[in-house]
């Protein structure tokens, strides 16, 4: 199927970005490709490719959620899946999951499959390519080192449709449409 490649995201407060990228700056490690921080985001769902005739539809969808804005913490650092890393992450308190729940709810009702798997809100700091043992062995050893890494807080106050462009420097991220909580 061809459309458009669709997700619903948190973005994180432009002056983030600044803290990111210093943080990525001490993980970066060969073969660990680094997120641009201005694209770091929370995915809530990934669409996939959404004929655009049924874009209209999604975002009518996800007007209807509706929740109390609630305050964020960026507080920890992880990876996965497991011994083979393949993503570096930033893992996020707050209300995270009733988010994700009323997103499901909501693209539920015009087709969109439930997640199989479990919802941890995170946002992606950099993708290994070839995970390898001398790979693992570098990013564990950084991401030991940055334990106690803090970001700070923010308030969530809308979330976002936004369309993907895949190219050859990287995805190029469009607010398709916002919504506020």
């Amino acid at each position: 199927m061809t459309g458009i490649r669709c997700f619903v995201a948190v973005d994180l407060p432009g002056e983030m970005g600044d803290a990111i990228g210093r943080l990525q700056s001490q993980i970066a490690t060969n073969g660990l490709r680094l997120v641009q921080p201005e694209l770091v985001h929370v995915t809530i769902k990934f669409l996939g490719d959404v004929p655009e005739a049924k874009v209209e539809r999604v975002t009518d969808a996800l007007s209807k959620v509706k929740m109390a804005p609630f305050p964020a913490h960026v507080a920890s650092m992880g990876t996965f899946p497991g011994r083979d890393i393949r993503v570096v992450w930033l893992g996020l308190e707050g209300n995270f999951d009733e988010l994700f729940q009323l997103v499901e709810s909501a693209l539920n009702t015009i087709g969109f499959e439930r997640e199989a798997r479990g919802f941890g809100p995170h946002v992606t700091l950099g993708r290994v390519g070839r995970p390898g043992p001398e790979t693992n062995r570098q990013i564990h050893s950084k991401i030991t080192a940055l334990s106690g890494v803090d970001l700070g807080r923010f308030q969530v106050d809308r979330f976002y449709l936004k369309k993907s462009t895949l190219t050859r420097g990287g995805p190029i991220y469009e607010d398709l449409a916002g919504f506020a909580l």
